[in-house]
């Protein structure tokens, strides 16, 4: 009974001076540490994919100027023009919302001989932006433009629509991956580096339509029969950069 005693008041006593230690100093302090840990060492590879098509959409500057001695006239005889253009572009089926003038101007044309300047007239312009699909039409609003008084045409971008835009780029963005890949397992191979997963990607894309000027794109014939447009090729390029974490 003596063996049985012994143990039970060694276990009642550690609970009474717990109990009186809590009230007199507090609970008793408990932490936990949370360690978080990332790799800091990433291995980064880039991949560069390339997708190229036929332009499908013309974009082109068409435009009016006129100089007389007075600005009411000028700007009758631009807007006049100018509005003939518009209805002339329309009938060929392009719709209002892709003409857009980018550009209307009055300007004073001075006299500097003599001691005292003196205005001598005024130039009106009028310059409007074209969005044109197919590009055949594009030939056809430019014939039809000049022969209605339009002394300005600008430079011409041969672009992609929406749909081939978005196709052309998962090709390229599908390349680009594929290669960025292939290189890191080639240097991985090289250097020994032991690759894990890929933890971070990263797109930059460059995409420029090529303007030419109005020159280069218009081939009048002698007879001065029709605008002949040469679209060519255009390409879209993608980078794609991968994050590896290293094992």
């Amino acid at each position: 009974m003596q063996n049985i005693r012994t143990p039970l008041l060694l276990v009642i006593s550690t609970f009474l001076v717990l109990y009186l230690y809590t009230k007199l100093a507090g609970p008793i302090p408990f932490s936990v540490n949370s360690i978080q840990t990332t790799k800091a060492n990433l291995f980064s590879v880039n991949g560069t994919g390339k997708a190229t098509g036929i332009p499908d959409t013309a974009l082109l500057t068409l435009g009016v100027t006129k100089t007389t001695s007075t600005v009411l006239d000028a700007q009758n005889q631009t807007n006049t023009a100018s509005n003939k253009i518009i209805e002339d572009l329309k009938a060929l089926g392009i719709e209002e919302k892709n003409i857009k003038t980018v550009n209307y101007s009055v300007n004073p044309n001075y006299d500097f001989n003599g001691r005292n300047q003196r205005i001598t007239g005024y130039t009106v312009s009028q310059t409007l932006e074209v969005n044109i699909k197919p590009i055949d039409t594009a030939n056809k609003a430019i014939d039809s433009a000049t022969l209605n008084g339009a002394n300005i045409v600008g430079s011409v971008s041969f672009i992609f629509d929406d749909e081939t835009r978005k196709k052309l780029e998962d090709d390229a963005r599908k390349e680009a991956v594929v290669k960025a890949r292939e290189k890191a397992e080639s240097l991985a191979k090289a250097t020994g580096i032991r690759l894990g997963r890929i933890v971070d990607v990263q797109e930059s894309g460059i995409f420029e339509p090529q303007p030419f000027g109005r020159a280069q794109t218009l081939e009048i014939a002698e007879d001065q029969s029709t605008t002949q447009l040469q679209p060519g090729e255009n390409s879209i390029n993608l980078t794609i950069t991968l994050f590896y974490e290293t094992l």
